[in-house]
């Protein structure tokens, strides 16, 4: 199956792109900590496998998927005591999102849909934001199947639902499936369990990893990650993003 990969693309070829057939898909991650046994790009590895995934269905209905270079930097204040984590201001990364939008106007291409790995309240608020302006300014339909909110939420593992779920099992299982080249295994194997929820830490106003109880920048169950539950979730993932995407387009005709 042919995917069509917009870094890897000459400019002719995204304007030959059948637009009545064509959409946008946007991969948001973060440059952030996970844990002493994740890389960085966690959150980028998630949303890339995402948004390869329900390209893949996507096509296999009919569509013409356009995968855009993932957004890396967004806010991370959650993290951003910890070394490596690169946190920007909403406002900036909700600007970046509303500009990326705009050259997909320019492009004549009808739908974008944001696959997002990265679940910092801050980061959601700077997304729902762009979304915002962006309908108020634009006739780009934007799809963005939030995995925080119902049902999505609901068709992810027992671990993701907890909240406890931050280079824990659920992300750890992902990036070993995607690339098992940046897991150091030997750290993972090793950790114990955290079932502190940063969802309720969220809820309770708590507002860095550290504050929610996660010192080394993880929650959940990092020895408890497998490939195999990484290809289930992948394809869960997938399914979601072909879902929302294939929702809008029946009901924008």
């Amino acid at each position: 199956m042919n995917l069509h990969r917009a870094s890897e693309m000459t400019w002719p070829e995204v304007r030959d792109l059948d637009r009545e057939r064509a959409v946008a898909l946007l991969p948001l991650g973060a440059v952030e900590a996970h844990g002493p046994h994740l890389p960085l790009s966690t959150d980028r590895i998630i949303a890339q496998a995402m948004v390869e995934d329900g390209a893949r269905q996507l096509t296999s209905c009919g569509l013409v998927p356009l995968m855009l270079p993932p957004v890396d930097y967004t806010a991370a204040g959650f993290a951003a005591n910890f070394a490596g984590t690169v946190s920007i201001r909403p406002e900036t990364a909700t600007a970046l999102l509303v500009d990326i939008a705009a050259s997909v106007v320019r492009w004549k291409i009808r739908y974008l849909a944001l696959a997002n790995a990265h679940l910092d309240p801050t980061h959601l608020g700077s997304i729902y934001a762009a979304i915002e302006q962006i309908r108020a300014s634009s006739d780009l339909v934007v799809i963005f199947p939030d995995i925080t909110r119902k049902p999505w939420a609901l068709r992810l593992s027992d671990e993701f639902k907890s909240g406890a779920c931050h280079a824990g099992q659920y992300e750890g299982s992902v990036v070993m499936e995607r690339r098992p080249d940046l897991v150091r295994d030997e750290i993972r194997g090793a950790l114990p369990a955290n079932p502190n929820s940063l969802s309720t830490a969220i809820r309770q106003g708590l507002d860095s990893f550290e504050a929610a109880g996660g010192p080394e920048a993880y929650f959940g169950d990092p020895a408890s990650a497998t490939v195999g539950e990484g290809q289930a979730t992948i394809q869960t993932l997938g399914s979601i993003l072909a879902e929302a995407v294939l929702a809008q387009v029946g009901d924008s005709g």
